[in-house]
């Protein structure tokens, strides 16, 4: 009896920023072989989600943080993680219940 073994896609793995710790510092995009990773400005309607101390945070560093702009190229080498000093980079499996991320969960 002949059969295939279904082998399951490789787990994505893209680079999660928590807002309320990050502070725009940019270690995690200068260490990006990849270009994942830009520095940006958060918009109003993120500013508005942040606790307290990430809108003092936030205020404090003209709203600057990292933003996952190539996520689909991330390769999860993790030197963003451990260059932040703020330790606000994780990475994280792709979910593809989550719009954000289907399309690289899928990839």
């Amino acid at each position: 009896m002949s059969g295939t073994i279904a082998m399951a896609a490789p787990q994505r793995w893209v680079p999660h920023i928590d807002r309320n710790r990050c502070e725009g510092v940019g270690d995690c995009v200068v260490a990006c072989p990849q270009g994942v990773l830009a520095l940006g400005t958060l918009g109003l309607f993120e500013r508005r989600a942040l606790s307290l101390s990430g809108q003092l945070r936030g205020w404090a560093h003209d709203w600057r943080q990292a933003f996952a702009v190539q996520p689909q190229d991330c390769h999860a080498c993790g030197r963003c993680v451990a260059v932040c000093p703020e330790r606000a980079v994780t990475l994280v499996a792709a979910d593809t219940n989550n719009p954000a991320h289907a399309s690289i969960a899928a990839y």
